[in-house]
């Protein structure tokens, strides 16, 4: 199995993506949507 994570902003697991291969330890989001997001995660952890 690959490599999992969570994501930061929606707190939902995902998996390595063949895109990510060089910078999977980089990686934070599991979308562009979240990554978008991440400044109303801030806002509603306060």
């Amino acid at each position: 199995m690959k490599d999992e994570k969570i994501c930061k902003t929606c707190r939902k697991p995902f998996t390595w993506r063949k895109k990510w291969k060089k910078d999977w330890a980089n990686v934070l989001y599991c979308s562009e949507r979240c990554r978008r997001s991440k400044n109303k995660e801030k806002l509603l952890q306060n």
